[in-house]
């Protein structure tokens, strides 16, 4: 891998994955967005590994796509690389997936914050959807996930003006989890990952699946999606331990099985 670099079990059963284009401010080109890829299925396939934490540097988590690469294409071209193929399948990472995010989170960066399913910020991290100022349009989620995340009019101001906000404006608008000092907010994330990785991985596997579904369904669907998730965890040896643990007053084991 020239792009990512990855600390296997940087905890028990947590990976740490990095963005690593220091010099372009980690800009999105398709070889380390193939890249990622290819590691994130690694891992999800992995039984050992339960969280994986996304992340990039101090100075930024992503500063965008690559525009040098786009900058000379027409429509047939990117129709044919089908960039966004790769976007999707990383969308489809079973386990969860915590952003660190610090410095500049913009454009594509933004949006591949807004793939994971939660974000620990830095004091410095900046998020914004630029585009329009370069006359085009976010193109790998951004007008879809971030209106789900703050509201259509927000999300219109940051798409349409090309507006960047803060990580303490990002918390009160409900974009990312929490704010921390930047010398704290990798070990954040890895806090966070290791309470989830103490969990079912079956159990947290189903409630991501359905936590999900609520974005994409109404809401009479999405509560019969989560409660066939519910029923079928009662095939799983992990709900046995987890409620016997609880009748004994002890700390459960759980195998993901």
């Amino acid at each position: 891998m020239d792009f990512i670099k990855i600390t296997r079990q940087y905890k028990p059963q947590i990976s740490l994955v990095e963005l690593h284009r220091p010099k372009q401010l980690n800009a999105l080109n398709l070889q380390l967005m193939q890249e990622l890829k290819e590691v994130l299925s690694i891992l999800d396939d992995d039984s050992e590994v339960r969280v994986i934490v996304l992340t990039g540097n101090d100075q930024s988590f992503a500063a965008g796509a690559d525009i040098k690469q786009m900058s000379d294409k027409g429509a047939i071209d990117m129709l044919k690389i089908d960039q966004f193929s790769t976007w999707d399948q990383i969308s489809k990472v079973q386990k969860p997936l915590i952003a660190a995010v610090s410095g500049f989170a913009l454009g594509g960066g933004c949006e591949l914050a807004m793939t994971c399913d939660m974000i620990i910020a830095s004091e410095t991290a900046r998020f914004g959807q630029p585009e329009i100022k370069i006359g085009v349009m976010p193109g790998a989620g951004g007008t879809q996930r971030l209106t789900r995340a703050i509201g259509k009019v927000r999300a219109m101001e940051m798409v349409l003006t090309g507006k960047l906000i803060n990580a303490e404006e990002a918390l009160k608008f409900g974009l990312v989890n929490k704010v921390v000092p930047v010398e704290s907010y990798l070990k954040e994330a890895i806090k966070l990952a290791g309470q989830v990785a103490k969990m079912s991985p079956v159990a947290v596997r189903l409630a991501k699946e359905s936590v999900n579904r609520a974005y994409e369904t109404h809401l009479d669907e999405g509560l019969h999606f989560e409660r066939k998730n519910f029923y079928l965890l009662f095939a799983s040896e992990d709900q046995k331990e987890g409620m016997q643990a609880f009748i004994e007053k002890r700390d459960p084991r759980f195998e993901g099985r």
